[in-house]
């Protein structure tokens, strides 16, 4: 595939990209030393965002790569719009936004492979405020590739609208789909909510791309094959389910199999590695890869995002990933 530089001045609707999605950055500040986060004193500034980790992975990879959102007129947010501008990501979509501030967590440092404290402070964001109003059709509808998570239509009830607008104006553009579910419980006023509105918005992906656990939380199915059939039933041309350390389940209604992940022996961090995953399996379909070799790249950056600290450091460049 033939990747065309465009100019950062170049008028949205002139714009050729690969794949657009949106979602909520903040500034994340990771702890320097480990243990409790409560006892750390220094701390390593970040941006981060589940959305925005796929966007930089597949930048990285030399896509064009368009990100919507709301920051606020902030040093976080201009250090959000400052990291776009590093990876190349595009962000003619994101709107300054006055009123409302960006969002910021606090990371504690793990570097022996069990889950790190997180703490948000997110409410009242300026990305809590999106809304329908914020969808340009030119600039989505000029991508080819739409990808969404659960997250950014976790954080407020306009930002849930938005998702599906998006995801409905997309399908019916005839444009690709993936979604992954990328639970956040605690940002939803019940979990039966969280389950109707996600599953219904997976009716609009092409590829769905849950972890093992959240398709038994939202299918209340137990193994693979069963929650890969209840999203084919629903619509999905392919279901891909990570199984962490042994891999990812692939199921289409041609194939179905298992396909092992590289042995790594040195897990460090584990945020980012579902992010890492929808990298190596959209950038791989992108490509115009056979199913089975995008579950294989999706393993491949997976097994590289879990052995650096950080949610985006350890996704590669396209040099990095052939070597």
């Amino acid at each position: 595939m033939s990747i065309t530089a465009q100019s950062a001045n170049e008028p949205a609707a002139m714009k050729k990209l690969d794949v657009v999605t949106y979602g909520e950055a903040m500034t994340m500040f990771v702890a320097a030393e480990t243990g409790d986060l409560a006892k750390a004193k220094n701390f390593i500034k970040r941006a981060a965002g589940a959305e925005l980790n796929v966007a930089t992975g597949l930048a990285r990879l030399g896509f064009q790569v368009g990100w919507m959102s709301r920051v606020g007129k902030d040093s976080f947010g201009r250090y959000v719009l400052e990291t776009l501008a590093n990876e190349g990501i595009d962000s003619d979509a994101v709107t300054i936004d006055e009123r409302y501030p960006t969002a910021f967590q606090l990371k504690s440092r793990n570097d022996d492979g069990s889950d790190p404290e997180i703490e948000y402070f997110r409410k009242g964001s300026a990305a809590s405020h999106l809304s329908v109003a914020d969808y340009r059709p030119e600039y989505f509808k000029a991508a080819r590739h739409l990808h969404l998570s659960g997250v950014a239509p976790a954080i407020s009830e306009s930002s849930l609208e938005l998702a599906f607008h998006i995801a409905t104006e997309m399908r019916a553009a005839g444009k690709s789909i993936t979604f992954d579910p990328n639970l956040r419980p605690t940002l939803w006023r019940s979990r039966e909510l969280m389950v109707d509105r996600l599953n219904a918005l997976a009716s609009y992906a092409d590829w769905v791309l849950p972890g093992l656990e959240e398709g038994r939380i939202l299918t209340g199915l137990t193994t693979p094959r069963e929650i890969a059939d209840f999203y084919l039933a629903r619509g999905a041309l392919g279901v891909i389910i990570k199984l962490g350390s042994s891999g990812a389940y692939l199921r289409t209604a041609e194939q179905e199999a298992t396909v092992p992940a590289p042995l790594v022996t040195n897990v460090v961090d584990t945020v980012g590695a579902g992010d890492g995953f929808a990298v190596g399996v959209i950038s791989a379909l992108l490509d115009g890869h056979e199913p089975r070799l995008a579950v294989e790249r999706g393993n491949q950056i997976g097994a590289m995002a879990i052995q650096v600290i950080g949610d985006s450091e350890g996704l590669p460049t396209r040099e990095q990933l052939n070597q």
